[in-house]
């Protein structure tokens, strides 16, 4: 007898499954179960959130089963947080701006040695601060993820990469693009491979066990551990439950290979350890993240890079942004700001990605925050900041 099955199996993978059961055992002149006429168990989507204080988590849930793993999720399983990836990647960026390694009012191409300038308006520069902001005018209309041994400048000399009717710092529009840009921006200033870059500056400061796309900051086997992110049908959309170190955990380049040390160059690619949304991190680690913002940065930001990098650096005023239908209202450098039904401000990041929404929140005048995330999410259900409730 066949068991229960508890994986990604799809319908037409059950059918064409059941067809070859079928003919096997008609061919024994006997009968078989299957998949098909026995009940199929899909996981049960992942819902979790964890609520903080500067001081201590208060409150943890966690329901649903973590993925094809076959157990239940826990606050300590790594997920993909999607583009809340981008808030710890601009702490990492204020950091460095702290010790004089990074401006984030010079021209980014004079650290990459290769222009970044929107052809329509080649004479004004591109910035760290316009790109953290989402206004340095690149646009989601090309492909951003270079293969391991491809050129990101490539990509930005493409006319499509760019908005045409804006210059750079004058028009808010969400793009993930800039993330790249700003990956080879930092290795480039620093001399360190992305990943490894966000370990030593935030991850490991702060004790987490995580890393964008299975690098550096991962301890030995946490792959094992991942909330793999499936589609409401049971497909596998992201993280593979895997043992080991995963041989492609990277964008391969275009002869297939894997092999990042031989490949890689720094300010070269920027996509591969995907700064937009790669993050892996737990629940729990990622509330020590949010502790970190209610301390206003401490230990690892001065107060004053704190409110620069928090302070809304762009405001929907009607006309100087696309505010995706009422979506976006303020931003800051890799942060994102909203206002709850009773007035309150908090700020934080959303996350949407294979299947998974997600939502990171500080109320610095409350001094609260939360992050809560679920899985299986349909593609097309309606997206929101998963704030009163997710999706």
């Amino acid at each position: 007898m066949m068991q229960r099955i508890r994986q990604s199996w799809s319908k037409a993978q059950v059918a064409s499954l059941a067809t070859a059961l079928s003919i096997f055992a008609a061919a024994l002149g006997g009968s078989a179960t299957t998949p098909a006429s026995a009940e199929l168990a899909l996981p049960a989507a992942a819902e979790v959130r964890v609520d903080f204080t500067a001081d201590s988590i208060t409150h943890g849930v966690a329901q649903g089963d973590a993925g094809v793993a076959g157990r239940p999720v826990t606050l300590d399983d790594p997920a993909r947080v999607a583009s809340i990836s981008k808030l710890v990647v601009a702490i990492a960026a204020m950091r460095l701006a702290e010790q004089g390694v990074l401006d984030l009012d010079r021209d980014v191409g004079l650290y990459l040695g290769w222009p970044v300038r929107n052809p329509a308006f080649p004479d004004v520069p591109v910035t760290m601060r316009a790109l953290l902001s989402h206004q340095s005018g690149l646009r989601d209309s090309v492909d951003y993820i270079v293969p391991l041994d491809g050129e990101l400048s490539n990509v930005i000399a493409n006319p499509k990469a760019w908005d045409g009717a804006h210059p750079p710092g004058s028009y808010f529009s969400y793009a993930n693009i800039n993330s790249p840009v700003i990956a080879a921006v930092l290795e480039s200033a620093a001399g360190e491979r992305f990943d490894r870059l966000m370990a030593r500056l935030v991850l490991t400061p702060l004790g987490l066990d995580a890393c964008y796309n299975w690098g550096a900051g991962c301890s030995e086997g946490r792959r094992a551990q991942a909330v793999t992110l499936l589609r409401p049908n049971g497909d596998l959309a992201r993280d593979a439950a895997m043992k080991g170190p995963d041989p492609c955990a990277v964008y391969p380049a275009t002869n297939g290979s894997c092999d990042v040390d031989a490949l890689y160059v720094l300010g070269r690619n920027g996509s591969a350890f995907s700064p937009q949304g790669g993050l892996r991190i737990s629940a729990r680690d990622l509330a020590k993240v949010g502790q970190l913002l209610l301390r206003q940065g401490a230990p690892l930001l001065s107060k004053k890079s704190f409110a620069e990098m928090t302070a809304p650096v762009w405001t929907f005023n009607g006309s100087n942004g696309d505010d995706d239908k009422g979506y976006f209202t303020a931003y800051g450098l890799g942060v994102h700001w909203l206002e709850d039904n009773a007035g309150n401000r908090w700020f934080g990041h959303v996350g949407e990605a294979y299947s998974l929404r997600a939502g990171f929140w500080i109320n610095p005048a409350q001094g609260k925050g939360f992050y809560r995330y679920v899985t299986m999410v349909d593609e097309f259900s309606p997206v929101g900041h998963c704030f009163d409730r997710c999706p």
